[in-house]
């Protein structure tokens, strides 16, 4: 796959995210209860090979499994270079294992990993600096999303001085770049804009095509990750250029294991170039 993606010029980080508490046994091979910061159930359901599933409650992860978990970020990190990645982006959002340490209520530790703005910060910052020492920070990128409504996190009064924090330490780190799921706390954006010195990639929640370059041209961002809408078109880039319409992504594929959601979605339709007979 990476030699497919160097072939035709392209770069390819790949995203390395432990589910923690939103996971099920029955979409691991060994049928364990999830693991999490505290022993709290997320509320939530979970896509399963069977259908929408309730995540069970997790056990908390012991001192020792927090450091044990550390470094298989970092082993991850490795296997992704040696398989032909260029780098890997640590995934500090959307609900996973990381977010989980950073909201109060899914995080109740009472050692080093709980409690203040500082420890609760603290896994994902052990995590981005061992990978960056592992694979070098010009490979690696850590992807946020402050007050983001999902896993059932509830981040609470503290967001903004916990990321704050979080992005003012990632910052020493000289980190590939930082990703961004903006959920609404302009203050909060402009902030971390202000707080990191390497690209910044901005997803902002409820942007159209018409508005998707709004961010750029104000200086908030470097650039814009386009998931969704490169998920439904292998041809984003070209229909972009012409103002020509996208496809819609299909939810309903987004957890499928076949090719259906994946690389059946329709390409524009060429258009012939005349031929021009001489004699």
């Amino acid at each position: 796959m990476t030699s497919a993606v160097h072939d035709a010029g392209g770069r390819l980080f790949v995203q390395l995210m432990h589910a923690g508490r939103m996971s099920h046994p029955d979409n691991t091979p060994h049928h364990r209860q999830p693991v999490a910061p505290s022993a709290i159930a997320s509320g939530q359901k979970m896509f399963t090979p069977t259908g929408m599933q309730d995540a069970p409650a997790p056990r908390a992860l012991s001192a020792a499994e927090i450091r044990e978990t550390v470094n298989d970020f970092k082993h991850a990190a490795r296997r992704a270079i040696e398989a032909g990645a260029d780098g890997v982006e640590i995934h500090g959002a959307n609900g996973y294992l990381i977010h989980q340490f950073f909201a109060p209520n899914a995080n109740r530790r009472t050692d080093a990993y709980g409690g203040s703005i500082e420890n609760r910060a603290r896994f994902g910052l052990e995590v981005a600096t061992a990978v960056a020492s592992e694979i070098g920070a010009q490979r690696t990128g850590f992807r946020i999303s402050p007050s983001a409504p999902i896993g059932g996190l509830v981040e609470g009064s503290e967001v903004g001085d916990l990321y704050r924090h979080l992005v003012t330490e990632l910052d020493k780190l000289k980190l590939a770049y930082l990703h961004l799921m903006h959920t609404g706390d302009e203050n909060l954006a402009n902030d971390i804009r202000a707080r990191w010195s390497n690209p910044l990639l901005f997803l902002r929640s409820g942007r159209t095509l018409d508005t998707l370059e709004d961010d750029l041209n104000s200086g908030l961002a470097d650039m814009l990750p386009i998931g969704r809408w490169a998920l439904a078109n292998p041809d984003f880039v070209e229909r972009y250029r012409k103002g020509a319409p996208v496809n819609e992504a299909d939810p309903a594929t987004f957890y499928g294991d076949g090719a259906k959601g994946y690389i059946d979605y329709p390409r524009l339709a060429r258009t012939k170039t005349p031929v021009c007979e001489v004699g």
